[in-house]
C-alpha cells in the first residue's frame, strides 16, 4: 500500500540554491519533481530538513484527501500499449481528461491504479 512511509522512502531529488539578500538570504531547498514543496535555512542541511518536513506535511494532507502523489520521475518508465476502447467511452474519457488538465494516458493510468487499489 502506498502510505506516508512508502513516499518518504522514495528517492526524490532535492535541489538547493543560495537566496539573494533581496530574497532574505540563506539557502532554498526544493523537490525537483515537486517544486511547490520547498524549505529554507541558514545551511544546506537546515534547508533540506525544512523541505523534508514540508514534504511530510504535504503527504499528510494529500493522502487524507485521496489525491494522487507524483513519484520521482526517474521511477516513471513507460511502455506503449495498444488497447481497444469503444468510441463513446473514448469521447467521455477525452472530455473528462481535457476538463481536468490531463492527457488521455494519465487519466487511464490513474483510473486503473485507483481500481486496483494503488
Amino acid at each position: 500500500m502506498k502510505n506516508k512511509e512508502y513516499y518518504l522512502n522514495l528517492e526524490y531529488g532535492i535541489a538547493t540554491r543560495e537566496l539573494s539578500e533581496q530574497e532574505g538570504g540563506g539557502i532554498l531547498a526544493y523537490y525537483t519533481d515537486l517544486p511547490f514543496i520547498a524549505g529554507d535555512g541558514e545551511t544546506i542541511e537546515e534547508a533540506i530538513q525544512d523541505a523534508k518536513s514540508a514534504f511530510a506535511s504535504y503527504l499528510d494532507v494529500t493522502l487524507e484527501q485521496g489525491d494522487t502523489i507524483k513519484e520521482p520521475s526517474h521511477l516513471m518508465k513507460t511502455k506503449r500499449i495498444n488497447i481497444t476502447v469503444p468510441l463513446y467511452a473514448l469521447e467521455q474519457i477525452d472530455t473528462y481528461a481535457k476538463n481536468h488538465n490531463m492527457n488521455r494516458s494519465t487519466f487511464l493510468v490513474e483510473s486503473a491504479l485507483r481500481r486496483v487499489g494503488l
